[in-house]
């Protein structure tokens, strides 16, 4: 990964702003994650101030990618599309500091610095919106892959092993009812 390093602190104080688009495949650790290395990331950052006078960040990631589905184990399409709100604090007691100050949940608190990485953030950002387990919200026809003399094979081998005389483990569930 390229890196993209600012001072982060002159970027707020400047009210900078940057944009750009970075390859999946530019983000080792989200790669990883990826069933391929296909897709962007399509991001804006802005510096500025927040209503307390801290330094802030503003982050803005979208884009897609292919997630492998853990419950087909088939590649879907996952779209981010994140924005976050970041306070600078100068170390980790000014940040603890200032998190008691806050009210609002949804704004992170994080040590600056002269060498802030941002692709670092962004591919966080990204990593952040990736569910636990992902999923297709409706999983494809797993069967209607097959061709069809595998699915053939696939019946005929599921017939013979319940007309082998064979009693299932859960035969006797049946009789629970």
């Amino acid at each position: 990964m390229q890196a993209f390093v600012i001072d982060s602190f002159t970027f707020c104080q400047h009210r900078e702003q940057r944009e750009g688009s970075t390859k999946i495949a530019d983000f080792p650790r989200l790669s990883v994650e990826c069933a391929n290395k296909d897709g962007v990331l399509n991001w804006s950052l802005q510096g500025g101030l927040n209503h307390l006078g801290f330094p802030q960040l503003s982050l803005v990631v979208d884009g897609h990618f292919q997630l492998m589905c853990q419950r087909c184990l088939t590649p879907f399409e996952f779209a981010v599309d994140s924005q976050s709100e970041l306070i600078l604090a100068k170390n980790d007691d000014h940040a603890d500091e200032i998190e008691s100050m806050l009210e609002d949940d949804e704004v992170d608190v994080v040590v600056g610095s002269k060498t802030f990485n941002v692709m670092e953030l962004i591919e966080d950002e990204a990593l952040l919106a990736i569910p636990q387990s992902p999923k297709h919200a409706v999983c494809p026809d797993v069967i209607g892959s097959f061709n069809q003399s595998e699915a053939a094979n696939n019946v005929d081998a599921v017939d013979a092993a319940s007309t082998s005389g064979k009693v299932s483990p859960f035969a006797v569930l049946k009789k629970l009812q």
